[in-house]
């Protein structure tokens, strides 16, 4: 489980890393307006969609992102018709961002707002503003304004002149500056340090090391089932009898194993490319897709506790069968390898299908891909090895009971999994069925029952009597009622930081007797500054948002353990800034951004364009240590649970800061 952990944060923290020091723009606007007759006419906004990203639709449900919205603030000379139109409706998903049900585009998509003009005028303007807000499977740009002034035809300039002049007025201020006494201009700019931070090229291919070892390791279980540790010796012995020259039949062997790894490699580069790696993706994240998932695995598992057998067509394997007996050569062997591959479906068909969701998970095409390869190599090794030394085989355990036991416990493990995406499923659709302390409930018991089951307590119709327990299931059930017992403090709200990719988020706990760290946290700026200042700490920025699913995560599995929050208040002062706050400003503030005035109207804006002008990013979670002068002491830390790691970084902006101090 720490391994599919670690695979999933080090894909999202590729992503992040990939976005660093630079302003993420996914969607652009393009809008024009054009009479259609003397009398009609229609402004076109036409959106331009980065590929992996959406655009939310016009109407979104309560708690989740920015609906798209076209306000208009001044219209002259005309009167507008209707509502503004998209140029084809937006498909409805499930956000695992957000765990809700939304409408979004994911390409490029276009709008149209009728008007007629009023009577006897010979043009118009229009002005207003768009209001979006883009997402891709991990994270969001915060809410987003794009201003547009519009006019065609014979306009009166006085008249234009005059309504500028209002608006402008109205929305004119100066940006609340922190007092001079600790210099923090938060309008300016701040360099980062020199950072050795890892690479994106390192960290793909850490990512893709972690899913290679899941593979593997997925392939090390898949031999101890019944349907491939019996193929074994009878594969091997009949290489050793078809061919005379031993040197002959170790050569048929090891392609035979080559075979094998082509098949599952070729099947994990064939689902990605008939799919593509983005869809596989939104596959992956789909709730209806996650339930019938769900059933599959509560199928397989209870085929595996003895209930019925679940088997491809029999045809299908005597058809690969009888074409190895017919062929000769490498036809041959392959073959053989294809018939392994479809007997063994009943056991490998959970292990490959949960290892392709998530290995496709990061939208990468290698994913899959490497995934199988691993899963393929580790089937391939014994065959091989075998073959080599087959004197080995007379030391292998023999098929019976064990087997049996290996696909009960399979059975088990698959029920645990299969909640996961249970899970998914009810946190999209706001079901309730199976919060936090629900699910860890299910967990306890399942892990129970799988300890009492390996200790010859429980049994299914089709075991036979335990009479000792082995070493190897004592210590698996000991392994199995302990992590029941870990699990126990979940129930009361414990963060489980082991197993915080699997349970539900702990908003949806009931009873919670956990809290996070004990700090005192700032969601002003300049307040948070001057206290700093007057303090003589360095300052934590905390670019967070109500929406930010991975927020939370770092909040309850970094922020809440005793390292961090005794960190942070022992030595910084906490400044969290939500971007997607909606709560007025007293006065809009009027800035310019990348050659456009935009125009900052709620809390959020404010913080979304303080995180961009002067850091240069616009993602959350995003930290950073500053000084009492508003310069950065280290490089920014993005989405990455490591605590041991957020604890180093936090102790070089320390460092740093004292040493700045100190001169």
């Amino acid at each position: 489980m720490r391994l599919r952990l670690c695979a999933i944060t080090a894909i999202i923290a590729l992503w992040a890393v990939s976005l660093k020091a630079q302003i993420v723009s996914p969607i652009t606007w393009d809008n024009s307006i054009e009479m259609t007759s003397e009398t009609d006419g229609k402004i076109v906004f036409k959106a331009a969609v980065d590929n992996g990203w959406h655009l939310y639709g016009l109407a979104l449900p309560d708690g989740g992102p920015r609906p798209t919205t076209f306000r208009f603030d001044r219209v002259e000379g005309a009167v507008l018709v209707g509502d503004v139109k998209p140029s084809r409706p937006a498909p409805e998903t499930v956000d695992m961002i957000f765990h809700l049900k939304l409408a979004w585009w994911d390409s490029d998509v276009s709008f149209e707002q009728q008007f007629k003009l009023d009577s006897g005028s010979k043009g118009c303007v229009i002005a207003g503003v768009i209001i979006y807000q883009g997402c891709n499977d991990q994270s969001c740009i915060p809410p987003t304004k794009e201003e547009f002034e519009l006019s065609v035809g014979d306009v009166s300039p006085a008249a234009v002149t005059e309504s500028t002049d209002t608006v402008a007025s109205a929305l004119v201020s100066t940006v609340n500056k922190p007092s001079a006494s600790n210099g923090a201009n938060w309008w300016n700019a701040v360099t980062f340090p020199e950072s050795d931070s890892v690479s994106t090229e390192e960290i793909v291919n850490s990512s893709l090391w972690y899913i290679f070892i899941w593979g593997f390791l997925g392939g090390l279980i898949a031999l101890l089932t019944p349907c491939v540790w019996p193929m074994i010796p009878l594969t091997v012995s009949f290489f050793l009898k078809k061919n005379t020259s031993r040197r002959r039949s170790i050569i048929d062997a090891s392609i035979y194993g080559g075979a094998i790894i082509v098949i599952y490699l070729v099947l994990g580069l064939a689902v990605t490319l008939i799919f593509g790696a983005s869809k596989l993706n939104d596959l992956a994240t789909n709730a209806v897709f996650n339930l019938i998932f769900f059933a599959l695995l509560v199928v397989f598992a209870i085929s595996f506790f003895g209930a019925f057998d679940i088997k491809l067509p029999a045809k299908w394997s005597n058809s690969a069968d009888s074409k190895a007996e017919r062929t000769s050569g490498l036809i041959s062997i392959f073959f053989m390898a294809f018939t392994l591959a479809l007997v063994s479906f009943s056991c490998t068909g959970p292990l490959i299908g949960t290892l392709l969701v998530e290995a496709a998970s990061d939208g990468n095409i290698a994913g899959p891909a490497v995934g199988m390869g691993a899963f393929a190599l580790a089937l391939a090794i014994p065959f091989t090895v075998f073959a080599i030394f087959p004197s080995l085989l007379k030391e292998m355990p023999r098929s019976g009971g064990w087997l049996n036991s290996v696909k009960v416990v399979l059975g088990f493990l698959e029920l645990v999994l299969s909640l996961k995406f249970l899970s998914i499923a009810d946190l999209a659709y706001g079901w309730g069925i199976l919060d936090r302390e629900v699910f860890i409930a299910i967990w306890i018991i399942l892990f129970v029952m799988l300890g009492m089951y390996l200790l010859g307590q429980l049994r299914f119709s089709h075991d036979a009597p335990l009479d000792y327990v082995s070493i190897p299931r004592f210590f698996m059930a000991l392994a199995s009622f302990s992590f029941a017992v870990y699990l126990l403090p979940g129930m009361w709200g414990a963060p489980l930081k082991g197993v915080s990719a699997f349970v539900p988020p702990l908003y949806t706990q009931d009873f919670n007797l956990y809290s996070q760290g004990e700090f005192r946290t700032f969601h002003d700026y300049d307040e948070g500054m001057r206290f700093a200042a007057e303090n003589g700490r360095p300052v934590l920025i905390d670019f967070s948002g109500y929406g930010c699913v991975n927020c939370r995560k770092m909040e309850g599995a970094v922020f809440d353990t005793q390292e961090v929050s005794g960190a942070i208040k022992e030595n910084f002062v906490l400044i969290s800034l939500m971007v997607d706050d909606k709560t007025k400003l007293p006065e809009p503030i009027k800035v310019t951004e990348n050659g456009k005035k935009i125009t900052l109207e709620t809390v959020g804006e404010k913080w979304s364009y303080l995180q961009r002008s002067k850091f240069a990013a616009s993602v959350q979670p995003f930290y950073v240590v500053l000084d009492n002068d508003g310069a950065a002491m280290n490089q920014p830390y993005y989405y990455d649970e490591d605590v041991e790691k957020y604890v180093e970084w936090l102790d070089g902006g320390l460092k740093n800061y004292l040493s700045v101090n100190d001169k």
